[in-house]
């Protein structure tokens, strides 16, 4: 079993894959919004290449807890989603997971063009992880 993480944003998306043993969370792509429909086709796409029976998807929550306009937009998104992709598909609490990725990639000393190419797909690998270990307590 694999679970797919999801970091939406207006203009790109972040892609994260779990291991098979759903220990582990793996940045694998970032795809360039170009249309719900091409979005949600290439989401579709890369459910099928790694085999995912599982979507978890970042719910950017304010620090108050309160939700704003970015997450009713995720909302908006995981529902058209829920139409086309047949799999269950649940929010996380992504507070702070941005900045958590710019800060690892900045440790890394990585170079501010190189960070925007993959920080989506960290990003949404440490919403994965997150919430690969609440799984294990």
């Amino acid at each position: 079993m694999r679970i797919l993480g999801l970091d939406v944003g207006d203009k790109r998306i972040g892609i994260a894959v779990s291991d098979e043993l759903c220990m582990c969370a793996h940045g694998v792509r970032t795809i360039e919004r170009k249309g719900i429909k091409e979005d949600i086709r290439q989401i579709k796409e890369i459910c099928e290449e790694y085999g995912v029976e599982e979507i978890i998807a970042g719910l950017p929550v304010n620090m108050d807890g309160t939700k704003g306009i970015m997450a009713g937009k995720v909302e908006d998104f995981i529902s058209l989603l829920k139409k086309d992709i047949l799999i269950p598909i649940n929010t996380w609490d992504e507070r702070l997971s941005t900045v958590q990725a710019e800060r690892n990639l900045i440790e890394a000393d990585m170079s501010r063009k190189k960070r925007k190419l993959v920080i989506d797909k960290i990003a949404a690998a440490i919403i994965l992880q997150g919430y690969l270990d609440s799984r294990q307590h």
